[in-house]
């Protein structure tokens, strides 16, 4: 039985079901030249909830490629999130297993306004390496 969060809505943008395809890296060094693959499963203006068959971990900071130019809320998801090369950088929030050996991983965008965004910069540099290499 799935338990219902009867409190506050602490989300500050409403999450809209979005289901396609996407590509993604993970910004480390052994796994950068490795274009992923998995689904969308909804989206915000502040973050992406996703569904790969790829282990990832709280923190890690990933690429993500998927369309969105069907997008009602592209718009406003161009202005706040960090753009690389076509995609989207996010970082991982959390991370659930599922029954299918899949994960629901929650990725929230990472904010052009970012105060500090150093931790960042050496990872994305992994990514360009990774897609200059294709």
């Amino acid at each position: 039985m799935k338990k219902v969060y009867k409190g506050k809505e602490r989300r500050d943008f409403v999450r809209l079901s979005y289901s396609v395809p996407l590509a993604f890296k993970v910004c480390k060094r052994q796994t950068v030249s490795k274009l992923l693959e998995g689904y969308t499963s909804d989206i915000s203006q502040s973050g992406i909830l996703c569904n790969i068959k790829d282990e990832v971990k709280k923190g890690d900071i990933i690429w993500l490629s998927f369309d969105r130019a069907t997008l009602n809320i592209c718009a406003e998801l161009e202005k706040r999130a960090f753009i690389y090369q076509s995609g989207i950088v996010g970082k991982v929030a959390r991370v659930g297993s599922k029954d299918n050996k899949t994960y629901d991983v929650g990725i929230q965008f990472v904010a052009r306004q970012e105060d500090n965004l150093t931790h960042i910069y050496p990872k994305v540099h992994f990514i360009n390496q990774g897609l200059e290499s294709k």
